[in-house]
């Protein structure tokens, strides 16, 4: 028989019944020894810190819900979700997480944790540490003949929604067919961009992700896979496609040799 737990000291229940009574007021009764009124204090200063993060990064978010479905959201994230980082800038990440982990309840719209990932990923692309090694890239390098670099704060992303659609006057019921893909990156400007492609795109930038690939190994590949009976029509369209994301700032150039 395993020995009982010893009890933990008279401080560290304290510590345990306040941060309880502060995450979900309604569920755990006030520590005793502290008036009403300083609990308060503690409830509101910092469910309002934690929220005012969460309304800096999802606004179209609690535009859909209404304030009354936002609060009773925001409520139970801050009451049952365990963050996974003390930083107050992954708040935000912490709460598509929560989203993601959670079922949607009958009420809310069923696309809700998708669109919540779709408002973050400005922030995550926006915030991304990633620099170019610009020594190792030629900005007018043949994307053809070369192995195109990709910019670092990039993301390819796909959605059962289409979600760069959606806001208070466009909301899908059920999943769409197709789904949408979107490329995500910040530009030279530091201006982070949105551009929805196609599947051909999608798979593109798939491929220079997965392995360093010449443009022209990644578009005979797609022609392989397409069984298209013209490749060199392929890589034609495949060159239009990397030049046109290299204008817009998703591909930095061509790597040097």
């Amino acid at each position: 028989m395993s020995a009982a737990r010893p009890e933990r000291p008279s401080f560290q229940r304290y510590q345990a019944s306040f941060t309880a009574h502060i995450r979900d007021p309604k569920a755990n009764p006030r520590p005793a020894g502290v008036s009403a009124r300083r609990m308060r204090v503690y409830n509101e200063l910092l469910f309002n810190n934690v929220e005012s993060f969460l309304l800096a990064c999802f606004p179209i978010t609690r535009e859909i819900l209404g304030v009354r479905r936002w609060s009773k959201l925001a409520r139970e994230f801050f009451a049952r979700h365990k963050c996974q980082s003390p930083l107050f800038r992954q708040i935000p990440e912490e709460f598509v997480r929560f989203l993601q982990s959670r079922r949607t309840l009958p009420m809310e719209p069923v696309f809700l944790a998708h669109f919540a990932h779709y408002e973050w990923v400005e922030l995550e692309v926006d915030i991304s540490s990633a620099e170019p090694d610009w020594d190792r890239i030629d900005r007018e390098g043949d994307l053809i003949q070369g192995c195109p670099v990709l910019n670092g704060a990039l993301r390819v992303l796909e959605y059962p929604f289409q979600v760069h659609r959606i806001g208070p006057k466009f909301q899908p019921k059920v999943l769409d067919p197709e789904p949408t893909r979107i490329v995500v990156f910040r530009n030279q400007d530091d201006m982070v961009r949105f551009v929805v492609i196609n599947a051909v795109t999608g798979r593109l930038l798939a491929l220079i992700l997965e392995r360093e690939v010449t443009g022209e190994q990644a578009c005979l590949q797609i022609a392989q896979e397409l069984g298209h009976p013209n490749p060199p029509a392929v890589v034609a369209g495949g060159r239009d496609i990397l030049q046109g994301l290299r204008e817009q700032g998703a591909i930095l150039g061509a790597r040097r040799k």
